[in-house]
């Protein structure tokens, strides 16, 4: 039987489990997985029907032996019911059961159709071991038999030869049968673990993909809200201050407050696609527009010299720019938070052979910075970000009191 069949047969048993037997339909079909089935019942009352027409059989045949007195004869009879009437017991004592039946056959020919269903049920319950003693039990005992009851109408060689063949068939139509329900089990235990793979590969496609939208509505709100911050504060503390500077620093204000909130619309949009949406439907700045950024902190109060000496940043893969991006947006962002009025160095170098090295430096603050929530997550952030990469992300102080943030991202298309 091949896979798929067996798949089939799987498929069928969890639609029908009562037409199972109890050791592959389980606790679902009979409660606690050892009560007997439908299918049990049909099968132990046809098990007892065949012992019995094989024992009336040998009844007959003994009453036309001479050498058969009528009271042996009877003890015959009550032998082979006793032993068939026993074969509701094969289920919980196979082994044992068939071995007293097996020495039971030898005196008793009536007692062979329900030796033959005993030794039957080893082969299908038992391992091999268990199965292969009680097997040269039935084997050995076969010529025994023969010659301790002896068959009027077949010699002893013929007699002894149905014996063993008879053995051997019940036998193997049993361990056949017990490697299809073995089969059945395995394939029904793969297609469980498979189910439970599956789910945890989607719990963990689900958690990486919050984990990235997170990720992505803190580096793309956090330079724009530190923005807000800072033009808010000017006016808060320059309440006298040029009506030209007032109404540039509201504009900006309002610039950023729209494009955060564009910003924000875009990544809840991606969050809210089936799917996730769309890879470039989310914001995915690039190498090439560090200027831009660059110009937007300038424009925010912060002096800021930029030296970038990759000689085409269009080049750069898109993983790698837009990681570099984030990298500066973030420093930027901190630079701004926790060192105002000091200037930042933005530096920018590598090529396809080398890399790309991103370094960002700052002398301390000249101005108080007040206690920021959530500080040092970014960097956090961006350790793990530049790590999925296949980067490296180093940060810390430097002697002077500033701060300096130094990554490398390989050069990957």
């Amino acid at each position: 039987m091949g896979d798929s069949e067996a798949g089939d047969m799987a498929g069928a048993d969890s639609a029908y489990p009562w037409l199972l037997p109890s050791a592959v339909a389980g606790p679902r079909a009979s409660g606690d997985g050892s009560r007997r089935t439908v299918r049990d019942w049909v099968v132990d009352i046809c098990c007892l029907a065949v012992a019995g027409v094989v024992g009336l059989l040998v009844v007959e045949s003994l009453r036309h032996d001479p050498d058969v007195s009528g009271p042996l004869l009877l003890a015959d009879q009550l032998i082979g019911a006793a032993a068939c009437t026993a074969l509701w017991l094969r289920r919980r004592w196979p082994a044992g059961l068939a071995v007293v039946l097996v020495v039971l056959s030898v005196v008793a020919p009536c007692a062979a159709g329900a030796m033959l269903v005993a030794v039957f049920t080893v082969a299908v319950h038992r391992p091999f071991k268990v199965v292969a003693a009680v097997g040269a039990l039935a084997l050995v005992t076969a010529p025994v038999s023969a010659a301790v009851r002896p068959d009027p109408d077949l010699t002893f060689i013929v007699s002894a030869v149905a014996g063993v063949v008879l053995a051997l068939t019940v036998i193997g139509w049993g361990m056949f049968l017990r490697s299809r329900r073995q089969l059945v089990l395995s394939l029904r235990e793969r297609a469980r673990r498979a189910e439970a793979e599956a789910g945890l590969r989607a719990e963990r496609a689900q958690r990486l993909a919050r984990e990235d939208i997170a990720r992505e509505m803190h580096d793309v709100l956090a330079h724009r809200l530190s923005l807000l911050c800072v033009h808010a504060g000017a006016l808060e503390f320059r309440p006298d201050a040029p009506p030209a500077e007032v109404v540039r620093a509201a504009g900006v204000i309002r610039d950023s407050a729209h494009q955060a909130l564009q910003d924000l619309r875009e990544v809840i949009g991606v969050l809210r696609a089936p799917g996730g949406g769309d890879e470039a439907s989310r914001p995915q700045p690039t190498l090439a527009e560090l200027d831009d950024l660059v110009e937007e902190s300038r424009q925010a109060g912060m002096v800021v010299t930029f030296d970038g000496q990759v000689v085409d940043p269009r080049t750069v893969p898109p993983a790698t720019g837009r990681t570099a991006y984030r990298i500066v947006q973030e420093a930027l962002t901190n630079a701004r938070k926790h060192a105002p009025g000091a200037e930042v160095t933005v530096r920018t170098a590598g090529d396809p052979r080398q890399g790309l090295t991103i370094e960002v430096v700052n002398p301390a603050g000249k101005e108080e910075s007040g206690a920021v929530p959530g500080s040092g997550q970014g960097l956090i952030g961006l350790s793990e970000r530049a790590t999925l990469a296949g980067g490296r992300l180093a940060h810390g102080p430097t002697p002077d009191g500033g701060f300096r943030l130094h990554g490398w991202l390989p050069w990957r298309t």
